[in-house]
């Protein structure tokens, strides 16, 4: 029996570049995202009174205003074309009445996911003030709503956002603290043979430098050293002794290369290693990059101080001190014989 030829069936040739596309996030890190909204609606002193009151037809309008918002933020992705979407935390909404004839809607959504949250925070308050006029509008059909606003945006590259019109004094003593080693001192020892002789412009010291002072930490000393473990081991101890700063950071000579030999001389000369500096650096950074698996990052305590070694190379110093610094304020207050707490 003859094989059957084959049909070809010639397909219309592709657009160079779509009208429309999604960002690929795929190689972001996945990260704590939170986003607050804002919005109001007039209502007019009627309806306001009714309002408070609980008396208008339709029920409490501020209870289901509440929940529409939590469907509101849930349904992002469904409504907003470019929207992703996300595993949501948490949604918070806070209705707020402001007489004579105001009601203010605050929306809080928080998420572990590789882009932020904004859309959904918006949306929330959008739903809510839509429910509020469709219980009011019986009562008062002149109604207006406006102000929708992001005030808050945290999470990501970025780190922490806040609307230059300023927030409520509620949702100020919500954020984190943006200075969480103030009133602790800090050295920074960059490991680089090229560096140190002038061949290479230190890149990974100016972002550590940076990082520390936006978290409140004084630069007690700074030095860019070669490769070699006796300077480093001579370096570490002469700071400790003269200037007792609380935590040390270096920079590079972490690698494979037979000149990277942070680790190994840190675990020679600390009294006490802390590994799990270690895991947290290489398993945040491998959310982006199978390479971070390569690193030796490490961290140990020389005479009461932590030294914490990091990779050499900008990016991963600062999205190492990111990774670092939700808990880097807890073990400096152990190792300082603090309590410890949760």
């Amino acid at each position: 029996m003859p094989a059957k030829s084959k049909k070809v069936v010639e397909l219309p040739a592709l657009a160079p570049e779509a009208h429309f596309r999604m960002i690929d996030v795929g190689q972001k890190r996945v990260t704590r995202r939170r986003a607050i909204a804002a919005g109001s609606i007039m209502v007019g002193p009627v309806a306001f009174k009714k309002i408070i009151e609980k008396t208008l037809p339709k029920g409490d309008v501020l209870a289901l205003a509440e929940i529409a918002g939590i469907m509101g933020a849930k349904k992002a992705a469904e409504l907003i074309p470019m929207c992703h979407p996300l595993p949501i935390d948490q949604v918070s909404i806070h209705c707020i009445p402001e007489a004579p004839d105001r009601v203010t809607v605050y929306g809080q959504v928080t998420a572990h996911a590789k882009t932020g949250v904004e859309m959904e925070a918006v949306m929330a308050v959008q739903a809510a003030l839509a429910t509020i006029w469709d219980l009011v509008k019986g009562t008062e059909p002149a109604l207006t709503i406006g102000n929708v606003k992001l005030l808050v945006k945290e999470g990501g590259k970025s780190g922490l956002w806040l609307n230059p019109d300023g927030i409520p004094s509620f949702l100020a003593a919500q954020l984190p603290d943006q200075q969480p080693l103030k009133g602790l001192s800090a050295a920074i020892v960059v490991m680089s043979d090229r560096a140190a002789g002038g061949v290479y412009e230190d890149k990974s010291g100016p972002v550590l430098k940076e990082t520390l002072a936006q978290s409140g930490a004084a630069l007690a000393d700074y030095a860019v050293l070669p490769d070699e473990a006796e300077k480093l081991i001579n370096h570490l101890k002469k700071i400790i002794a003269e200037l007792k700063p609380d935590f040390i950071v270096t920079s590079g000579g972490t690698g494979l290369s037979p000149r990277d030999v942070t680790p190994e001389t840190l675990e020679k000369i600390c009294d006490r290693m802390v590994p799990g500096f270690g895991e947290l650096l290489r398993q945040d950074g491998a959310q982006v990059t199978d390479k971070s698996w390569l690193s030796r990052s490490t961290a140990g305590m020389l005479d009461g101080t932590l030294v914490i070694a990091l990779p050499g190379s900008p990016k991963a110093v600062r999205e190492g001190m990111a990774a670092l610094l939700p808990v880097l304020p807890h073990a400096l207050s152990m190792v300082g014989g603090g309590k410890h707490h949760g």
